[in-house]
C-alpha cells in the first residue's frame, strides 16, 4: 500500500516515509481523541514539530506516545525562525501546529507558509478541528455566508470601530474571545448591532461543553451576572434587511448628508445608512443639487 503522504515528483521519503515538505497539522481544540490518524502518524514521523507553545504540543505528543523535537513558532519568535523552517522545511518533515484547532487561524502561521511556498517547498494540509467552524454548527445561526473576524481589539474605541466596520456584512459574524473580555465585548456588539440573535460557544469537545443563545444584550447580562472562563466563539446572526427608504426619507437624509460634506461623501453614507444602490443615490443627490441651483 501506498503511503498517503508521499505523492510523484515531491521529494524522497525520509527514513519515517514522509516526503520533505511543510505540514499543517489541525491538532484538537479539546477533546485529544479527536486527533486523526493520520494527523497522529505525521506528528509522529516528523523531523520536527514547530509550535505555537511546546509545553502544549508534549502533552499531545505524549497522549499518543511518541516523542518528537520541536521548536517554538509564535508572534514573538517567527521572524527569527521562520526562514530555518523553510530551508528545513525543503529537506525535511517539518509538522506545524499551533495550542488547538487548525493552523494560521488567528496566528502567525500564513507567513511561514506564504514564504515555504516561496521556496518551492511542498506544502500539505490535514484538515480537522476548527473552533470556529464547530462554534458555527452548534449557534443554530445561519451559516451560507459568514465571516471570522478573530478576536475583536481590547480597547474600547478600537473595538467600536472595527465593529462598526462589520456592522453592514450581511453574513454571520464569527468572533474569538477570552473569558475575561466577553461580557465586555457582547454589550459592544450589541450597542453598535442592536438586538440581533447571537450564541457563546466555550470548552467544545471537552466535558464541560456549553453553548450558550440568546440576544447580544441578553447574553451579555448573563455573563455579567455569571463569568465564564476559557477561550470562547461569539457567533452574531446577520442583519435583517432594512426596509426600503421613501422618497421623503431619502431626500432629508441627502439633505442632512450634503450639507456636512461632499456629494461623494454624501453618497457613500447614505447608501450605506439606507441600504440604497448608489447610483440611485448618487442619481436622486444630482437632482436635489441641480435643483437649488
Amino acid at each position: 500500500m501506498k503511503n498517503p503522504n508521499i505523492m510523484p515528483g515531491t521529494g524522497k521519503a525520509d527514513a519515517s516515509g514522509l516526503a520533505p515538505g511543510l505540514y499543517i497539522v489541525a491538532t484538537p481544540i479539546g477533546n485529544l481523541g479527536d486527533l486523526s490518524p493520520r494527523a497522529a502518524a505525521v506528528l509522529a514521523g516528523a523531523a520536527v514539530i514547530a509550535a505555537e507553545d511546546t509545553r502544549t504540543t508534549a502533552k499531545l505528543l505524549a497522549h499518543i506516545g511518541v516523542k518528537v523535537p520541536m521548536i517554538a513558532y509564535h508572534d514573538h519568535v517567527a521572524e527569527h525562525v521562520r526562514p530555518a523552517l523553510v530551508a528545513r522545511a525543503g529537506q525535511e518533515a517539518v509538522a506545524l501546529v499551533s495550542d488547538a484547532g487548525t493552523p494560521l487561524i488567528s496566528d502567525p502561521g500564513f507567513k511561514l507558509v506564504r514564504d515555504a511556498r516561496a521556496a518551492g517547498v511542498r506544502i500539505t494540509t490535514l484538515p480537522g478541528p476548527c473552533a470556529a467552524i464547530a462554534a458555527l454548527t452548534l449557534a443554530g445561526l445561519p451559516t451560507d455566508r459568514f465571516l471570522f473576524a478573530g478576536f475583536l481589539p481590547a480597547k474600547a474605541q478600537a473595538r467600536a470601530e472595527a465593529i462598526a466596520e462589520l456592522a453592514g456584512v450581511r453574513a454571520t459574524l464569527v468572533f474569538y474571545e477570552s473569558g475575561p473580555r466577553l461580557a465586555a465585548t457582547l454589550t459592544a456588539l450589541g450597542a453598535a448591532l442592536g438586538e440581533r440573535p447571537a450564541a457563546v460557544a466555550r470548552e467544545i469537545s471537552k466535558m464541560f461543553e456549553e453553548t450558550l443563545t440568546g440576544t447580544l444584550a441578553g447574553l451579555a447580562a448573563d455573563v455579567e451576572a455569571r463569568p465564564r472562563r476559557g477561550e470562547m466563539v461569539i457567533i452574531v446572526a446577520p442583519p435583517l434587511p432594512a426596509p426600503e427608504a421613501d422618497a421623503a426619507t431619502l431626500d432629508a437624509a441627502l439633505e442632512a448628508a450634503l450639507a456636512a460634506g461632499s456629494l461623494k461623501t454624501a453618497v457613500a453614507e447614505v447608501s450605506a445608512r439606507l441600504a440604497l444602490p448608489r447610483a440611485q443615490v448618487y442619481a436622486r443627490a444630482l437632482a436635489m443639487r441641480d435643483a437649488a441651483g
